[in-house]
């Protein structure tokens, strides 16, 4: 029997954003790896808030197959709704440098404000200076000793953007737009492993967190890593996808 294997990028992402992992992969495993709003050419004007996309994405799925689940940052995101949501479409699930929300309603006021700052950016500069910006942050700094034919793929992907899609990502889907699912963890039932870079310490402490919260959860630090497991170790992330569409095979 085929295993149906869904992949959600992150923020500035794209379909192709798994294809270094997913190369290799064996044949029945049937990949599905839609562009999530705000990226790609569609607009899903049905999308109105993050539980929308949440719904959207479930919505998308065939009950005809078990369902593998992974999702990287916003995509890892958008993954956890899916697990506190639809939880019976998943036989497991994989979250690459994911977190469940923030706590406080002051937290997110001000994660919409910093949001709106890029949102900004995106509207009065060219891309490609948003572009610039947003790959100087800190959070991406591990990258800095990838190849360079590995950058520029990354880069001509968020380039391929259009600036007012990321705005709405960003205003519908964005960490300040994001419902808390720290209170829905420990409900969550599916074998799940968080994946952090071991260069990454805040989302390697936030994984550790939800670890201790879901009952069906373990950790895996990825050595040599920061925030973009899935760009800067691919191998490690085919690994463990391969062990989890294996499972019951």
């Amino acid at each position: 029997m085929g295993r149906g294997l869904l992949l959600l990028h992150g923020f500035t992402g794209s379909p192709a954003s798994f294809h270094s992992v997913t190369a290799g992969l064996p044949s029945w495993v049937a990949v599905f790896a839609p562009s999530l709003v705000g990226h790609g050419d569609q607009v899903h004007a049905e999308v109105s808030g993050f539980d929308d996309e949440v719904d959207r994405i479930a919505a998308l799925l065939s009950d005809t197959m078990p369902w593998h689940l992974a999702g990287y940052s916003l995509g890892g995101r958008i993954a956890l709704g899916l697990l506190a949501r639809h939880p019976n479409l998943f036989s497991s699930a994989i979250l690459i440098g994911a977190q469940p929300g923030l706590p406080t309603e002051s937290a997110r006021t001000e994660r919409r404000a910093a949001d709106d700052r890029w949102c900004n950016l995106l509207r009065e500069r060219p891309l490609s200076e948003f572009v610039s910006a947003w790959e100087d942050q800190p959070l991406f700094h591990s990258q800095r000793t990838l190849s360079g034919e590995v950058l520029s793929r990354q880069r001509a992907e968020r380039l391929a953007q259009d600036p007012g899609g990321l705005v709405r990502s960003l205003t519908l889907t964005g960490l300040g737009a994001m419902p808390a699912y720290w209170e829905a963890l420990p409900e969550i039932q599916v074998p799940t492993v968080l994946i952090a870079g071991s260069n990454d310490e805040k989302f390697t402490a936030i994984a550790r967190e939800m670890a201790a919260k879901m009952p069906n959860a373990r950790l895996e630090i990825v050595p040599e890593s920061g925030h973009n497991v899935v760009l800067e170790r691919p191998d490690a992330v085919r690994a463990l996808l391969e062990r989890a569409v294996a499972v019951g095979r």
